[in-house]
């Protein structure tokens, strides 16, 4: 029989996350290193189904955790745990976002793409996605702070970035390829800027070749 039988979708999602991170916490007590990623995990997750529902001191508490526990894991191993910081960062930056605080937002997201730089020196085909939507996040956090300016600059970068190997593999960012395109567009209407031509006619190309905008047969 289901526990959760009759609840809304949201808050079962809740429920169950929120029972796998009270089995975890047990778990970690006797084997931590085994068992903290899959708690950091958890945690996060439960960051976002608190979020969804509007609890959002409640999402900052548990992506907190979540970012204390991946800092401790990165200490030990720091190749396998940089990719979940940085996640949990990003994650961190939206609940701090949603409650207002827009600096502590910043300073979340910034950490986070100083992470996804030294991960796409190393591995660029596995991080550039992340590296340029960390990018994206970060010229909105900008934004939200009246720095428009610097925005634009950083959504100039995370364009440029990700440009060589949208290039070649024009799939690599789906509809996260249009989000970059827009949030440039809207920065250079708000500063009253016109668009670069390099930048539009590159990203185009790379979205029509994706499917994502018609081509210019059709």
């Amino acid at each position: 029989m289901d526990p959760f039988a009759g609840r809304p979708t949201k808050t079962k999602a809740l429920a169950a996350i929120e029972e796998a991170v009270s089995v975890y916490r047990r778990l970690a007590e006797a084997r931590p290193e085994a068992v903290l990623p899959k708690l950091a995990s958890s945690l996060n997750e439960q960051a976002i189904r608190l979020g969804a529902l509007r609890r959002r001191e409640e999402a900052l508490a548990a992506v907190e955790e979540a970012v204390a526990i991946r800092r401790r894991l990165v200490e030990a191993d720091p190749d396998a745990s940089r990719p979940d910081l940085a996640s949990s960062l990003k994650q961190q930056a939206i609940r701090l976002g949603a409650l207002g605080r827009h600096e502590e937002a910043l300073v979340a997201v910034e950490e986070a793409v100083s992470v996804y730089r030294r991960l796409v020196e190393a591995r660029p085909e596995a991080f550039i996605r992340d590296l340029a939507t960390s990018l994206n996040d970060l010229s909105v956090r900008l934004g939200e702070l009246g720095r428009a300016e610097e925005a634009l600059a950083t959504i100039e970068n995370a364009i440029y970035s990700a440009l060589p190997m949208l290039e070649r593999r024009p799939d690599a960012l789906p509809s996260s390829g249009i989000a970059l395109l827009q949030s440039y567009l809207e920065l250079c209407e708000q500063l009253e800027r016109p668009p670069d031509d390099e930048v539009l006619g590159r990203m185009s190309d790379v979205l029509e070749s994706a499917g994502l905008l018609p081509s210019e047969d059709e």
